[in-house]
């Protein structure tokens, strides 16, 4: 396993980070979701990330379980807040009460005393960024919280975020957790440049495509029966927009670049997000103990650049750029 810095922060992280999104809680029973956390830990990956929507929070639940044991100075831990946890106005949101509610249920249901980086999961327009960077703040001076970080924040909105911490004194922003594959790279335009500016670091979230980019789903074929793309729990619609023949033909015409540089397909697509200097870290979850090992393998594999380009002519007009695709809901869900 490589390590590199979280943005400009001291502390480091796994180039593979063990996601358990869609998965813990859901997906996966309780002893698979742990026997995938300890051959995370096996490979030597040491970022784990989660947040308290997942699965009506018992994503959370069943990672505080499954790291039971581990030194918890051997490895960093990754929560979220935004989303509804809870029937109630202020179960959402990024108010002062929620935040500190949510964190502290999430740090009983972690079973820690602490997380190493507390994200903002969306953009909240109902709440002043004051109020929201404020109470991140104290939780960051109490030791419940190590560093902040934003995921699926436009440009604009990060940069309204550190220029209030700039002149109020609050700690910064270390990193983002955009969606980036070579499917998705809205993030490139505008995110990426201010980031790499201001010392963010990017955590990136679906880089292989939701599995698309594993080359699984072969154009004109039913879907394979267990498969995100026919998850009901909500795996189905994030991985709609590309299943289209289109795209999935433009996936098989990777594999002959995936077998020149001696990775599977998966591994290709890790190691493309890892290309990118301004990410951090790649986020790969997995409902079997192997996949986990596979994915592991793209650390430290470099791409050169006409392999970069060569990837780049095969998929085309198929990549998504629209910097625009990035938003938050206009209201709390």
């Amino acid at each position: 396993m490589e390590f590199r810095r979280l943005g400009r922060s001291g502390m480091k992280v796994s180039e593979i980070s063990y996601g358990n999104w869609l998965t813990h809680g859901s997906q996966v029973e309780a002893e698979q979701a742990t026997a995938c956390v300890r051959e995370a830990l096996d490979v030597g990956i040491t970022t784990f990330d989660t947040a308290d929507v997942y699965a009506g929070t018992r994503a959370e639940t069943v990672l505080g379980e499954a790291l039971l044991g581990t030194p918890r100075e051997s490895y960093e831990l990754f929560t979220k807040v935004y989303w509804p946890t809870g029937s109630g106005p202020n179960d959402r949101g990024l108010s002062r009460k929620h935040i500190l509610e949510s964190c502290h249920a999430s740090l009983r249901r972690l079973q820690t005393d602490y997380v190493d980086l507390y994200q903002a999961h969306r953009f909240d327009y109902e709440t002043p960024l004051e109020e929201t960077l404020r109470a991140f703040d104290d939780l960051v001076r109490a030791g419940k919280v190590h560093y902040i970080g934003v995921s699926e924040w436009r440009a604009s909105e990060i940069a309204a975020a550190l220029e209030i911490a700039e002149s109020m004194g609050f700690d910064r922003i270390v990193s983002s957790q955009p969606q980036y594959s070579m499917l998705w790279r809205v993030i490139e335009a505008e995110v990426v440049p201010l980031c790499e500016q201001e010392g963010i670091g990017q955590v990136v979230w679906s880089p292989i495509a939701q599995g698309v980019l594993t080359g699984k789903y072969l154009p004109g074929a039913p879907l394979p029966e267990g498969s995100r793309a026919t998850d009901a729990n909500g795996g189905d619609k994030m991985i709609a927009r590309f299943l289209r023949d289109e795209v999935l033909e433009k996936v098989q015409r990777l594999k002959p670049l995936a077998d020149q540089a001696g990775l599977s397909l998966a591994q290709l697509a890790v190691a493309w997000v890892l290309a990118n200097p301004n990410v951090s870290s790649a986020i790969v979850g997995a409902s079997r103990p192997e996949q986990v090992r596979d994915n592991a393998a793209a650390a430290g594999k470099k791409l050169d650049a006409d392999l970069l380009t060569a990837i780049d002519d095969v998929l085309g007009d198929v990549v998504e750029r629209d910097p625009g695709k990035t938003k938050s809901p206009a209201a709390r869900p």
